[in-house]
């Protein structure tokens, strides 16, 4: 199938009254386009914290690490259990993790943890022993949002 394409040349072939109605619509159109009062913006703030565990020296050689964090507020734990395989030494994990994710931190029931305000103790497991912890707040956040004005930016 061939499509033929018109040249420069039969652009020019326009006449004066189909020139003069085409920048009639386009300014109506433009001028029937509705006015910008004011930028809304979208926010999002998640908290997460970073935990890890390393065997520095690379003695142990393959290792599962189970990490354990406990909402005291809740009284809930959240499990997430990484293989540690030959080459690597340690890993570093996110807390909470999202549910799509493949490996999230999760509750026996399969809950997903989420950073909900208040305070935790975790600890990493190797080997059935308690290798690593500690303890953290999630704060309570939220966002402030400014209305941007277009007329106030005048002034």
């Amino acid at each position: 199938m061939i499509t033929s394409v018109p040249s420069s040349h039969a652009l020019k072939r326009i006449s004066l009254p189909g020139w003069v109605k085409g920048v009639f619509v386009l300014l109506l159109l433009c001028g029937a386009a509705p006015g910008a009062g004011a930028q809304t913006w979208m926010v999002s703030t998640t908290a997460q914290i970073k935990l890890g565990v390393l065997d520095k020296y690379g003695q142990l050689g393959p290792y599962t690490a189970t990490f354990i964090v406990h909402s005291e507020r809740t009284g809930k734990d959240y499990f997430l259990v990484k293989e540690i395989t030959k080459g690597q030494s340690g890993v570093d994990v996110l807390f909470p993790t999202e549910p799509t994710d493949s490996e999230y931190f999760k509750a026996e029931t399969g809950e997903a943890a989420a950073a909900t305000p208040g305070s935790y103790t975790w600890e990493c497991r190797v080997k059935g022993v308690k290798a690593v912890g500690g303890k953290f707040e999630f704060p309570s956040v939220g966002n402030d949002v400014t209305i941007i004005n277009k007329e106030k930016e005048k002034e």
